[in-house]
């Protein structure tokens, strides 16, 4: 069973840049269009980024512009290059597959932004 571990998270201050990655047990970034998520506190949890399987990206209004996502094939990993961060990315953020069935969901990993 394919799991997924992320990290690169941490606390940065408003306008800084973080890398998000996460990291797959198993082959599936080729074959599979894959997200990362975030969720704040009392909010659902909601889509930002996605990666098709031929490397078509699609970004949330929030933070295009300011976000990248892209993937190491070779690694099984895929990244979250965030960019001019504010404090209202803050959020647990997760990556995983974008249409059903979804892969178990991993820990996540925090980003906090301070103003």
């Amino acid at each position: 069973q394919v799991q997924l571990v992320e990290s690169g998270g941490g606390l940065v201050q408003a306008g800084g840049s973080l890398r998000l990655s996460c990291a797959a047990s198993g082959s599936i970034f080729t074959i599979n269009t894959m997200g990362w998520y975030r969720q704040a506190p009392g909010k659902q949890r909601e889509l930002v980024a996605a990666i098709t399987s031929l490397g078509n990206t699609n970004y949330a209004d929030s933070v295009k512009g300011r976000f990248t996502i892209f993937r190491d094939n070779a690694k099984n990993t895929l990244y979250l290059q965030m960019n001019s961060l504010k404090p209202e990315d803050t959020a647990v953020y997760y990556c995983n597959k974008v249409l059903f069935p979804r892969i178990a969901w991993g820990q996540g990993t925090q980003v906090t932004v301070s103003s």
